[in-house]
Order: structure tokens, then C-alpha cells, then sequence
């Protein structure tokens, strides 16, 4: 399996990015209702692409780290090795959590005439959770309760980081006993009724995403290579358009009576993880569609960050251009293409002058501390998101 980056990878994470985006845009972007935007709403369901985002992360993650810390051998090299981890992942994900956290505060400041970025106090707090990562935390404390802030979808950035602690700990200890370890806390998760609490805290995603990592490595994961889709870009295509459609219904208020939507979002989402690892371009024809999914997925960290203070930012500019208007379907087009370009704009600024430069850095700092013994972060050539 390729070591590098995995084409259909980034491809789920554009689509993953953009499934996140249009969840989001209801409520956040059009503060306005309308029968097209109901029927969308109860219909479809974006909020999957946080499970297929934890589980490429968990992947992409797993399949460097976990054979490079089951061959240490002294607890010293283990150390350093995890260390330099930790290192690599901070540069990598933290200085743009960071400078859209700031954005964010002074927007709440200096550029809310509106309110449509909430209140001082609210943002502040939601600031010192993103900095602490325990955002997952605060958004299980205020949901349907109180104002979280313009920076709600930090919640997932703290899950992923606590779960970046902690894997280094988990596959030291659990040795070669780690598949049972990570089997017994998807079935466990899998099986339960979900809680507020629990669903801020969901790890058998990322379990699942470890687990395909541990399983590429077994001489069976060739031997499950999905021959069918290797045939081309048609039938790997229609089947990413299902598993997208079906990821999407079971996301949303349709089957409101299915008690583990989670379960079935993380499998699903595993499932589609699984066909992409085998690195055969199945995902979309080569042409310019490709091209912009692969755009989106590079840059789907910033992208991550950016579209929700881009929404709101999108509400006061025009309430500033258009005082005293009652938005509603009229500004549907504006909204949508102001929103738009301030989300490519500074996906791709945050991407050349922060992501790049600074993950970078992070890695060649880790190799120093590591002596040399640490390669650039394996699947992709930019950020995870997190769902990361």
C-alpha cells in the first residue's frame, strides 16, 4: 500500500468538508426558512462527514504510528518517538485552531454589528475551551441551553487531540493485544445508546480508522481488495454516490427512530475508508471534478475552521451593505457567493502561508528530536479534520 497520499482519501475529505459545510449553512448562513431548505434539512443530514473525518484520521494516523511504536525497543526510544509525534501533530493542527480562534474573538469585538458572531463572553469561553482542548466538553455543557460561541465546531478538533494523547498510551500497553483493545471499544460503542456526553466523546470512529490501519498490514487486506471497483471510475463512483446518499438519510431527521445512527454513520463511513485505502482512483474521473474534490480535501482543514466565521461574517457584511433589510430568499445568491469566496480565499491563504510552512516546520523539528526516525506525515501532503 502506498505510503504517500491517497488520492480517494483526500477525495472523502473534500466530500466529508463540504457535507460538514452545507449542515452547518442552515441556521448559521440562511437565518431564514423556506420549504426548499426544510425539505434539505429533514432530508439530508451533513453531519456525517465528522464520522468519515474521524475515521480517515484515525487511518492516516495509525498506520505511521502504531508500527513505529510497536518497534521500539526501550522505553526511551518510545518516549521520543512519542514526543515527536505530539510535536508533529501541535505544528500541524494547532496554529490554525489558534489564529481562527483570535479571528473569531476580535470579529466578536470589532466586526459584529450584526451579532451575528454572538456575544463577547460566550466567544471568550468558547476561546479558552478551543485553546484547552476540551471544547467537546463545553458543547455537550451548552447544547440547547445556552450560546457556545462562533467556534462550535472546535468540539471535534478536542476529540481528536484527546485522542492524539492518549493512542500512543493505549498501543504501548496494549501491545500486541491492541486489535482486541480497539474491537471490544467499537462493539461497546456500537452497541450503546448515545448520550449527549457520549456522542461528544465517540471514539469508535477513530477506533475503526486504527483498526483498518492494523488490518492493512495483515497479509487478508490484500486478499479483501475490492476487485470490482479496480475497474474502472464508473462503478467506484456510483457506489461512493450511494454510500454519500445513504450516509446522508440516516444523518437525518427521516429515521429519527433508529437508536444507533452513530453506529451505522461510523460503519458506513469505515466502509467507505476501506475502499479508498487500497489507493486505485476509483473515486470520481479523472477532469476537473477530481481535480476540485482534491482542491477541497487539501485544503479541507482550513476550509474546517473557516466556513462557519465565514457565515457569519457573510450576515455582517450585508447587514452593513443593505441597513435595515429583512434578509430572506432574495439574498439566497449573495449570501451563498459572498460566503463562498470569503471560504476559498482564506482556505487557500491559511493553507500556503500557515498550514504548509508551519506543518513543515513541525516535522522537521520532530525528526531532529527523533534523530532523523520520523517521516513526513503519511496519506495526504496537508492537514487532517478533524474532524479533524
Amino acid at each position: 500500500m502506498s505510503r504517500g497520499r491517497i488520492d480517494d482519501i483526500e477525495i472523502l475529505r473534500g466530500f466529508a468538508v463540504l457535507s460538514v459545510v452545507l449542515h452547518h449553512a442552515h441556521g448559521n448562513l440562511f437565518t431564514w426558512s423556506t420549504p426548499a431548505l426544510e425539505r434539505l434539512a429533514v432530508y439530508f443530514g451533513g453531519g456525517f462527514g465528522v464520522d468519515l473525518f474521524l475515521v480517515i484520521s484515525g487511518f492516516v494516523i495509525a498506520r505511521d504510528l502504531v508500527p513505529r511504536l510497536q518497534g521500539c525497543t526501550s522505553s526511551q526510544q518510545a518516549c521520543r518517538t512519542t514526543l515527536a509525534f505530539w510535536i508533529r501533530r501541535a505544528w500541524r493542527l494547532l496554529p490554525s485552531a489558534w489564529v481562527w480562534l483570535a479571528v473569531v474573538l476580535v470579529a466578536a469585538v470589532a466586526f459584529n454589528q450584526s451579532g451575528a458572531f454572538g456575544t463577547l463572553r460566550a466567544n471568550v469561553e468558547a476561546t479558552v475551551a478551543g485553546v484547552l482542548q476540551v471544547a467537546n466538553l463545553r458543547f455537550a455543557e451548552t447544547f440547547g441551553s445556552r450560546e457556545y460561541g462562533a467556534s462550535f465546531v472546535y468540539w471535534t478538533l478536542s476529540l481528536e487531540e484527546q485522542f492524539y494523547l492518549l493512542l500512543p498510551f493505549v498501543i504501548l500497553l496494549s501491545r500486541r493485544y491492541l486489535p482486541h483493545v480497539l474491537v471490544a471499544l467499537v462493539v461497546y460503542q456500537l452497541l450503546s445508546e448515545r448520550t449527549l456526553l457520549s456522542v461528544v466523546f465517540r471514539s469508535d470512529s477513530l477506533a475503526l480508522g486504527v483498526l483498518l490501519a492494523l488490518w492493512s498490514r495483515h497479509f487478508s487486506y490484500a486478499l479483501a481488495r475490492p476487485v470490482f471497483l479496480m475497474r474502472g471510475w464508473l462503478v467506484g463512483t456510483a457506489v461512493l454516490c450511494v454510500a454519500l446518499l445513504f450516509l446522508g438519510i440516516i444523518d437525518s431527521n427521516v429515521l429519527k427512530v433508529v437508536s444507533y445512527r452513530f453506529s451505522l454513520l461510523a460503519l458506513l463511513s469505515a466502509l467507505l475508508v476501506w475502499m479508498a485505502t487500497y489507493d486505485g482512483n476509483i473515486f470520481l474521473p479523472p477532469g476537473p471534478l477530481r481535480r476540485l474534490m482534491l482542491w477541497v480535501g487539501a485544503r479541507s482543514y482550513a476550509i474546517y475552521l473557516i466556513h462557519v466565521p465565514a457565515f457569519m461574517a457573510t450576515r455582517e457584511i450585508w447587514t452593513r451593505v443593505s441597513p435595515g433589510a429583512v434578509f430572506d430568499t432574495q439574498y439566497f445568491y449573495p449570501f451563498l457567493l459572498t460566503a463562498g469566496a470569503l471560504i476559498v480565499v482564506l482556505a487557500e491563504v491559511n493553507f500556503r502561508f500557515i498550514e504548509t510552512p508551519l506543518r513543515l516546520r513541525g516535522a522537521a523539528i520532530a525528526r531532529d528530536y527523533a534523530g532523523g526516525d520520523v517521516t513526513a506525515e503519511p496519506g495526504r501532503t496537508t492537514a487532517d479534520m478533524k474532524v479533524q
